[in-house]
């Protein structure tokens, strides 16, 4: 069976008019099916690049970016992408801003309309079909999100800091909701995050990256009681603290 993704060595360069920037280089990067991989390091390690290339949205300069091993050259259905803000159209109900993906893709059907409604009523959202956006909290907004990412059916989900605007409170639910709801489907997930703690509280793998340009540095394996547990819980698990000071430390000799 091919992993889910796999990065073989991948180096992307932006070019400008005036100059030519190597963001990532030489990346080797698998991620295997139903596991939670998390992408951390310094600003401009290049971790928002790695998401497009693998969403499709970038095809890198050099190497080979697969999924479910057929190599990208574009934007693919098996990838859905969640971004830090919500992109909820404010003109279209819940509902329809849920199903939009959907449409795009000619898949309205009444089956996926039914398990459309049914996702939003397990993110705590039934009743709200016929809201509109303005009308709703953030993190029911970005459950919104989460929705229109799940209805298309991909296999893998790409994260990109979806909580940073968030209030910690609502941080922590959504963490442990969106973990609940990709175990339950078996989906496989890439976060990139800021967050260190948030990285290993919802991953099986925290991968730390070195910045200029963006090179895999350390991969750090997250041990089971950590990730058997959901992200509340899993951050007052055994080993936790020592495995945060491991990385923390690792992505701080980055900066000397």
């Amino acid at each position: 069976m091919f992993p889910v993704v796999e990065l073989n060595h991948v180096a992307h360069v932006y070019v400008t008019d005036r100059e030519a920037s190597l963001a990532v280089n030489d990346l080797q990067i698998t991620v295997s099916e139903g596991e939670f991989v998390s992408l951390v390091g310094p600003s401009g390690c290049g971790k928002t690049t790695i998401l497009s290339i693998i969403a499709g949205l970038i095809i890198p300069t050099l190497g080979e970016a697969l999924i479910y091993g057929n190599k990208l050259e574009g934007p693919s259905p098996e990838v859905g992408y969640m971004l830090q803000q919500d992109y909820l159209f404010p003109w279209r109900t819940i509902m329809d801003n849920a199903l939009l993906g959907l449409e795009l893709t000619h898949r309205i059907t009444p089956e996926s309309v039914e398990m459309t409604s049914k996702l939003l009523e397990e993110m705590g959202l039934a009743g709200k079909e016929k809201f509109y956006p303005p009308q709703l909290s953030g993190g029911m907004r970005q459950r919104v999100a989460l929705v229109r990412t799940l209805a298309t059916e991909p296999g893998l989900l790409l994260l990109d800091e979806p909580f940073s605007a968030l209030d910690y409170q609502t941080k922590l639910q959504l963490e442990d909701l969106i973990v609940k709801t990709l175990r339950a489907r078996d989906k496989t997930a890439v976060l990139v995050t800021h967050d260190l703690s948030e990285a290993i509280a919802m991953s099986d793998r925290v991968i730390l990256l070195d910045a200029n340009p963006g090179t895999v540095r350390r991969m750090f394996e997250v041990p089971d009681n950590i990730r058997d547990a959901l992200p509340f819980d899993a951050r007052d698990q055994a080993g936790f603290q020592e495995l945060f000071h491991e990385i923390w430390s690792e992505m701080d000799s980055t900066s000397v």
